[in-house]
């Protein structure tokens, strides 16, 4: 079985995509990671790790508010 990276760069929703990378580079500010625009292979691994480790945790609680009902709460 082949290994295919095209489909790891896909979006479920392309539309999402400019709001998905304001709020990657918001997540990497918020958290001091020096991330900019095009390359970042500057980075660690540890540094991309944790700018998309940050990105899931924030999306799961946002929807677990929403979920309960509780939309005063999102930032």
């Amino acid at each position: 079985m082949a290994n295919n990276n095209t489909n790891s760069r896909r979006n479920a929703v392309p539309q999402a995509r400019a709001a998905l990378d304001k709020f990657k580079f918001e997540v990497a500010n918020e958290i001091g990671v020096p991330l900019k625009q095009g390359y970042n292979g500057d980075l660690t691994s540890a540094q991309a790790g944790y700018v998309g480790g940050y990105m899931v945790k924030k999306m799961i609680e946002r929807q677990e508010q929403q979920m309960a009902g509780n939309t005063n709460n999102l930032q």
